[in-house]
Protein backbone atom coordinates (compact mmCIF):
# COMPACT_ATOMS: atom_id res chain seq x y z
CA UNK A 1 0.00 0.00 0.00
CA UNK A 2 1.77 3.45 -0.74
CA UNK A 3 1.86 5.92 1.77
CA UNK A 4 0.61 9.51 1.49
CA UNK A 5 3.56 12.00 1.13
CA UNK A 6 3.17 15.80 2.26
CA UNK A 7 3.42 18.05 -0.47
CA UNK A 8 3.93 22.14 -0.40
CA UNK A 9 3.33 24.44 -3.44
CA UNK A 10 6.11 26.72 -4.26
CA UNK A 11 6.47 28.96 -7.27
CA UNK A 12 9.85 29.88 -7.95
CA UNK A 13 11.09 31.99 -10.25
CA UNK A 14 14.22 31.50 -12.62
CA UNK A 15 15.64 33.29 -15.26
CA UNK A 16 14.59 32.54 -18.94
CA UNK A 17 17.80 31.14 -20.21
CA UNK A 18 17.95 28.77 -17.13
CA UNK A 19 14.82 27.60 -18.09
CA UNK A 20 15.53 26.61 -21.82
CA UNK A 21 18.63 24.85 -20.50
CA UNK A 22 16.53 22.67 -17.68
CA UNK A 23 14.40 22.33 -20.37
CA UNK A 24 16.65 20.52 -22.77
CA UNK A 25 17.89 18.38 -19.62
CA UNK A 26 14.46 16.96 -19.26
CA UNK A 27 13.67 15.98 -22.66
CA UNK A 28 17.18 14.39 -22.90
CA UNK A 29 15.94 11.90 -20.33
CA UNK A 30 12.17 12.23 -21.51
CA UNK A 31 11.02 13.78 -18.40
CA UNK A 32 8.56 17.02 -18.32
CA UNK A 33 10.21 19.79 -16.98
CA UNK A 34 8.60 20.45 -13.48
CA UNK A 35 9.34 16.71 -12.76
CA UNK A 36 12.74 17.05 -13.71
CA UNK A 37 12.83 20.16 -11.85
CA UNK A 38 11.47 18.55 -8.54
CA UNK A 39 13.75 15.23 -9.26
CA UNK A 40 16.92 17.72 -9.14
CA UNK A 41 15.69 19.12 -5.56
CA UNK A 42 14.20 16.36 -3.74
CA UNK A 43 17.51 14.70 -4.57
CA UNK A 44 19.65 17.40 -3.49
CA UNK A 45 17.57 17.42 -0.17
CA UNK A 46 18.35 14.15 0.51
CA UNK A 47 21.65 14.67 -0.21
CA UNK A 48 22.62 17.26 3.04
CA UNK A 49 22.72 16.45 6.33
CA UNK A 50 20.94 19.00 8.43
CA UNK A 51 22.03 18.80 12.38
CA UNK A 52 20.47 21.25 14.70
CA UNK A 53 22.92 22.27 17.90
CA UNK A 54 20.78 23.12 21.21
CA UNK A 55 24.86 25.28 21.05
CA UNK A 56 23.92 29.11 20.04
CA UNK A 57 27.85 29.71 19.42
CA UNK A 58 28.90 29.56 15.64
CA UNK A 59 32.34 28.49 16.67
CA UNK A 60 30.44 25.65 19.10
CA UNK A 61 31.64 26.95 22.43
CA UNK A 62 31.62 24.68 24.95
CA UNK A 63 30.93 27.11 27.49
CA UNK A 64 27.41 27.06 26.18
CA UNK A 65 27.01 23.33 26.67
CA UNK A 66 27.01 23.91 30.48
CA UNK A 67 23.02 24.01 31.97
CA UNK A 68 23.89 25.85 34.12
CA UNK A 69 25.05 28.70 31.53
CA UNK A 70 22.26 28.79 29.79
CA UNK A 71 20.11 28.89 32.57
CA UNK A 72 21.62 32.07 33.75
CA UNK A 73 21.35 33.57 30.16
CA UNK A 74 17.28 33.07 30.20
CA UNK A 75 17.47 34.40 33.93
CA UNK A 76 19.29 37.60 32.26
CA UNK A 77 17.26 38.06 29.84
CA UNK A 78 13.60 37.21 31.70
CA UNK A 79 14.99 40.06 34.08
CA UNK A 80 15.71 42.90 31.05
CA UNK A 81 12.40 42.15 29.79
CA UNK A 82 11.02 42.49 33.40
CA UNK A 83 12.83 45.66 33.64
CA UNK A 84 15.24 44.85 35.88
CA UNK A 85 18.33 45.44 33.98
CA UNK A 86 20.66 47.93 32.82
CA UNK A 87 22.71 48.93 29.60
CA UNK A 88 25.95 50.21 30.35
CA UNK A 89 27.93 52.32 27.50
CA UNK A 90 31.71 51.24 27.20
CA UNK A 91 32.30 54.41 28.75
CA UNK A 92 30.41 53.68 31.62
CA UNK A 93 31.67 50.14 32.03
CA UNK A 94 35.40 51.18 31.64
CA UNK A 95 34.47 53.65 34.58
CA UNK A 96 33.09 51.27 36.56
CA UNK A 97 36.20 49.06 36.08
CA UNK A 98 38.88 51.59 36.96
CA UNK A 99 39.88 51.31 33.30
Amino acid sequence: MATAINIKRKNIDLPVDTLQKLSIMAVAQGKSLKNFIETILITKANSVSIEVSENPSPSGDPWFNDPENIASIKRGMEDIKAGRGRSYTIDEIRELLGV
